[in-house]
């Protein structure tokens, strides 16, 4: 059986992985700067040591909801930059064996087992697609967050 590593999100009582790959580092209590005229799925920017980067309400790109602010960010790597994803609860690794279903979720690549919870695996190149995040309003601040 082959296994992947990941970094557990959780959202809510839910929990998104998200391969290992795309992680670049996570943030506790990251500090923001709301933009008015944002997309809901964008929480606002976020200096990063002198690098802007876009905060994103995750359980808003799945459609499940809101995470508000988030206790903690995931900075993802993205061909165009990082981007955050907010996160309720700290990140953590995990091993992923087979999946055991698929998700209806948009953006998600299927559900895995995890002891007594279920996973479900975060597609990240169509989670965060322009359509997704309202990548217009992202341009016009000069933020992009697209993925290849």
């Amino acid at each position: 059986m082959t296994t992947m590593q990941t970094v557990l999100l959780p959202v809510g009582a839910d929990l998104y992985a998200v391969p290992i790959g795309w992680i670049r580092e996570v943030l506790a209590a990251p500090a923001i700067t709301r933009l008015v005229t944002a997309p809901a799925v964008l929480l606002g920017l976020m200096n990063l040591r002198g690098e802007i980067v876009p905060l994103l309400d995750t359980a808003a790109l799945l459609g499940v909801g809101t995470v508000g602010t988030g206790s903690f960010a995931a900075v993802m790597h993205t061909s165009h930059g990082p981007a955050a994803l907010a996160v309720s609860g700290l990140p953590q690794r995990a091993e992923l064996g087979s999946p055991t279903g698929p998700s209806e979720l948009p953006g998600t690549a299927g559900t895995y087992r995890l002891d007594k919870r279920v996973a479900v695996l975060l597609d990240l190149a169509v989670l965060l697609t322009p359509e997704r995040i309202g990548g217009h309003e992202l341009h016009s601040v000069g933020v992009s967050v697209e993925v290849s």
